[in-house]
């Protein structure tokens, strides 16, 4: 007799832009396999939560009267199900009927594996979005094969680390033995802090290229804006800290390569909201235990220039 399939919860976390989740919620309906969505609206304004319970009465809606951060809202979220599998999904991504069953595949086969990553693509559908997470040596991330042809989605390198939370599946009890998101960090990057504890857990990290998704990106907070920047920014502190990356070997490459980044930004961009929200992230990671990255999640090809590459492909489509 085989396994039972795995019950599914899918986290949407909103803010505003009742357009964007009403599509998601669309694609979703199509889907081929069982699910429960659960939408974590974080309450800017009355039309997202008083339209999904209108229109949308399979839809568990958890409402929030104040803007939490990303984590907090996807955490709230998987708190509110019970599936063995949570997949969180920004509502600005757009998913084919047979996504959810081939991204929940790698975890009803292998107890072994904690997360998922599938195969996003922009909105022109030639290019992709991300296929999951990399890290450089001195953990900064970056969406894998970021635009590159859809060909390409199947590439080896650079390595795995996790999935983009813009569209991930995790294994619930992996998920709750390293709890969840850090909700010390509002915005971005806490995809990768996640992917990173799972897999210094001992949990392994799956991609399925023919797993695709549509992400418009950017499409609530906007890209290259004053605040997108700080939030990174302070991600980028706050994680350079947590796991000590300016006391390892790597402690050189990252000064020069951050001084060079926030030098730039603040030339391009006539502020200094990339250098405050990293000073920010420093602060704020004051004392905290110290956190490890597992060698291998890292891709240690990723190289200093690479890098600076890898950085301009993404700022190119901001």
């Amino acid at each position: 007799m085989g396994r039972l399939p795995l019950a599914i919860d899918i986290v949407i976390p909103t803010s505003g832009r009742y357009d964007l989740t009403s599509n998601c919620l669309s694609h979703l309906a199509r889907q081929t396999r069982a699910h429960t969505v659960i939408v974590s609206d974080n309450g800017d304004g009355e039309e997202t939560a008083e339209r999904v319970r209108s229109e949308w009465a399979a839809v568990r809606l958890i409402r929030s009267t104040q803007a939490l951060s990303f984590a907090a809202a996807c955490n709230r979220g998987v708190a509110a199900g019970e599936g063995e599998v949570v997949v969180l999904l920004n509502n600005d991504v757009y998913a084919r009927p047979d996504w959810l069953e081939r991204l929940v595949a790698p975890l009803e086969s292998d107890p072994r594996t904690g997360s998922a990553a599938c195969l996003l693509v922009q909105p022109d559908e030639q290019l992709i979005d991300s296929v999951g997470l990399c890290a450089d040596p001195t953990l900064a991330g970056f969406p894998r094969l970021a635009g590159l042809p859809v060909t390409r989605a199947g590439d080896p390198r650079p390595a795995l680390v996790g999935p983009s939370g813009a569209a991930a599946a995790y294994r619930r009890t992996a998920w709750h033995q390293v709890g969840g998101l850090d909700e010390a960090i509002f915005a971005y990057a806490e995809d990768l802090d996640l992917a990173l504890r799972l897999r210094c857990a001992g949990w392994r990290a799956s991609v399925v290229p023919d797993a695709v998704g549509m992400h418009i990106g950017g499409a609530t907070h906007g890209r290259g804006t004053a605040w997108q920047r700080r939030h990174a920014g302070f991600a980028r502190g706050y994680l350079l800290r947590r796991y000590g990356v300016l006391r390892g070997r790597h402690a050189l490459r990252a000064l020069v390569t951050e001084s060079a980044v926030t030098f730039g930004d603040a030339i391009l961009s006539r502020d200094l909201a990339a250098l405050s929200g990293r000073a920010a992230g420093w602060r704020s990671a004051r004392g905290m235990a110290r956190r490890s990255a597992p060698p291998d999640a890292l891709d240690a090809q990723i190289g200093m220039r690479d890098s600076f590459a890898l950085r301009r492909r993404i700022y190119a489509r901001s």
